[in-house]
């Protein structure tokens, strides 16, 4: 890596977090924000020639992101409205790189370079909507989710087919297209499904948490690569194998190596999800430089016209096909999942583009196989980074006021969900006490108040007094870390004890924040070893499960 290549990660690295920092700070929308800090930093003369390559977005970013949101999306809403997803992962983006190619040629685009154009808009950006689209109910949330993972996958098969015919003089053919999406879906399941077998057969034999965080870091590379060189989608490819992982994980991950993966990945996540939307705003300076084809006020009108037809189409879309497929499908079990042309405009707002459009624009090529100019490429940049800034503009910021109007019902089975599992757990744990207290040779009046405070019902007090333990601990692991910090200073104990002891004291902080008191009177601080017992063989301290692999 050049130095250049390391001061411009910084520099993005930094506006991420200054930039985040302050959005918050001022309650603003953060996309906003970070795409304006982008700009200004697109303007300075040192950052202002640096172009975005798309394969660090397609190849590098875009498998990390998407095997993050699989791993978190829920399976069992996937399949109850898989078909209104596959509608709208397929469906909505053809229709929608039919619209704007008939735009765009109608403003003076080729046919070939108007359904570049067309594919490279046509899905939506699964980093711009999850940045804004905060309370909806689970439902809603996984429909966005879902759609946003798997259109990818079709408008970049259509994509390559546009660059085909744009680049190679390929002859176009809806019917060869549809073969190509149909192989593409296929390949990308079976090759997801078989990689995740691959990969829960070795960590049923890797019992190291080390090793298991870092193959779960290399898993969405793994599935990624191969399946494109099979000319299958690695999109639906890493997707498959995330929501496959999804369900085996809990079974086979310990405690440790999932806690690991957890803080890697909302690390990792939250710092290229900014850089994102950072770098998409330094190619906007760039992409107007670079406008030649057409005039910037002619430029502009058609972007304005390309936002319009998107926002349209996809609103289009959420208010009549919903009704057609009412028509033709009247079972019991449907109606009962019908929802509201109230309840639907969020999902028909939630159409912002983001930097995948800008990647899949860049990776156009600027020669032809006959090393002629591509036609219109530099209008192609250009059209579609300033659609990116106007849909996130128009419809980010005001989507968590779409989304009050609309007023949605909150998730009627969640609640419910959650009592049946604490009930089933607390039922289970009492069964197994006297079994595991005999195991550990737990003093009889120690299990009887376990058993006792398991078994009981909660109320204020002792919901009350239990906050005041848990405050209290908190307050008592600060004054650990600074007597562990003194005893190093005064050389008692070198850094590697303090590391030690540290971990643990942040892993006890982890179990009290997460709402885990110790609510019988029992002392619970079980990271520190015994006296006489060597460092390092106490039980690990409780954890927040969280559901990653």
């Amino acid at each position: 890596m050049s130095h250049r290549s390391i001061e411009i990660m910084v520099v993005v690295v930094a506006a991420v977090l200054f930039l985040t920092w302050t959005a918050r700070r001022l309650k603003v929308s953060e996309p906003m924000l970070l795409l304006a800090g982008g700009a200004l930093v697109g303007l300075l003369p040192r950052f202002g020639d640096i172009p975005l390559p798309p394969d660090v977005v397609l190849l590098i970013l875009l498998p990390a992101l998407l095997y993050y949101e699989s791993l978190t999306t829920s399976l069992r809403e996937i399949r109850a409205n898989v078909r209104s997803i596959t509608l709208q992962a397929t469906g909505l983006v053809v229709l929608t790189t039919a619209a704007v190619a008939v735009l765009a040629h109608a403003a003076g685009f080729s046919w070939p370079a108007a359904f570049v154009l067309g594919a490279v808009l046509g899905p939506t950006d699964a980093v711009a909507v999850a940045a804004v689209a905060h309370g909806l109910p689970r439902r809603t949330v996984t429909m966005l989710r879902a759609e946003s993972l798997i259109n990818d996958a079709t408008a970049l098969v259509l994509l390559a087919v546009a660059l085909e015919a744009a680049v190679e003089g390929t002859p176009f053919s809806w019917g060869g297209t549809t073969l190509r999406v149909t192989v593409s879906y296929a390949g990308g399941i079976a090759a997801g499904l078989a990689a995740a077998g691959v990969i829960i057969l070795i960590r049923r034999r890797w019992r190291d948490p080390m090793l298991n965080s870092g193959l779960s870091v290399l898993t969405p590379y793994l599935v990624f690569l191969p399946a494109e060189l099979l000319h299958a989608s690695g999109v639906l490819a890493v997707v498959t194998c995330g929501l496959a992982l999804s369900q085996a994980g809990p079974r086979l991950i310990s405690p440790t190596a999932r806690l690991q993966a957890v803080s890697f990945w909302e690390v990792t996540t939250f710092l290229v999800n900014g850089a994102l939307f950072v770098l998409v705003g330094m190619q906007l300076p760039a992409a107007v430089r670079g406008l030649s084809s057409f005039s910037l006020p002619r430029a502009l009108l058609l972007a304005l016209g390309v936002s319009v037809a998107v926002i349209g189409v996809r609103t289009l879309w959420f208010y009549t096909v919903p009704y057609v497929v009412r028509l033709l499908d009247r079972r019991p079990s449907q109606r009962e999942r019908r929802i509201s042309a109230r309840h639907r405009l969020p999902l028909a707002w939630a159409g912002m583009r983001g930097a995948i459009s800008l990647a899949a624009a860049l990776s156009v090529p600027t020669v032809t196989a006959q090393g002629s100019p591509v036609q219109d490429r530099d209008a192609i940049v250009f059209i579609t980074t300033v659609v990116i800034l106007i849909t996130l503009v128009l419809l980010g910021p005001p989507l968590p006021a779409v989304i009050r109007w609309a007023r949605l019902p909150a998730d009627p089975t969640q609640a419910e969900e959650e009592r049946l599992a604490v009930r089933e757990i607390t039922r289970a744990a009492l069964t197994a006490l006297p079994e595991q207290a005999a195991r550990l040779n737990v003093p009889a009046h120690l299990a009887d108040a376990l058993a006792q405070d398991l078994g009981s019902p909660d109320h204020h007090g002792r919901a009350e007094a239990a906050e005041h333990t848990r405050r209290l601990r908190l307050a008592l692991l600060q004054v650990k870390r600074a007597t562990l910090i003194q005893l190093r200073d005064r050389r008692h104990i070198d850094d590697i004890v303090l590391r030690r002891l540290q971990g643990r004291l942040d892993a006890e902080q982890l179990r009290l924040d997460g709402g885990e008191e110790d609510t019988c009177g029992l002392e619970h601080d079980h990271a520190w070893p015994s006296p006489g017992v060597p460092a390092g063989t106490g039980a690990p301290a409780g954890r927040r499960e969280r559901r990653i692999v």
